[in-house]
């Protein structure tokens, strides 16, 4: 029997592959498609994502945000955390949190040969900005919506 909202079959939503980035930061997520389950459940203020990172796959641009909490759960393989203090593998059954202006850069990279699957979360706060401490990027609300910028101000 087919379930009705609220509840879902993740496998039952489209897979989006592909990043939002611009280039050159887009191409460097290599395989990763994400299932967008807070989007199909309606959810507003909260996202959440099912993502399937291929090998030498990035989950984003290593960044931090001034009002969104985020959180990932490893649900299947193996990736590898990098945040301001360094790098840390995290396996199946591991999470970690990242609270809203933290200023504690992070993405996670997959450097092992097996797609690795996780559970990430986060909070939809209207004007939030993410830096990128190690990029000339950065994305923030405009009247037309979310926009990536230089770090001087000009748009991608």
């Amino acid at each position: 029997m087919p379930l009705k909202l609220p509840a879902l079959d993740p496998s039952a939503i489209e897979e989006k592959g592909g990043s939002g980035y611009p280039e050159p930061f887009k191409s460097r997520m290599g395989d990763r498609v994400k299932r967008r389950l807070g989007v199909a459940c309606g959810l507003k203020n909260l996202g959440v994502n099912l993502v399937t990172l291929g090998p030498g796959g990035q989950s984003a641009v290593r960044h931090w945000h001034t009002l969104d909490d985020e959180f990932v759960y490893v649900l299947e393989g193996e990736v590898v955390l990098v945040t301001n203090a360094g790098e840390q593998s995290l396996r199946a059954g591991m999470c970690a949190g990242y609270p809203a202006g933290s200023k504690d850069a992070h993405h996670f990279i997959n450097r092992s040969q097996k797609p690795a699957k996780y559970l990430e979360m986060g909070t939809n706060v209207p004007g939030d900005t993410a830096f990128y401490p190690d990029d000339d990027l950065l994305i923030m609300e405009t009247e037309q919506g979310m926009a990536y910028t230089h770090k001087d101000g000009r748009k991608y």
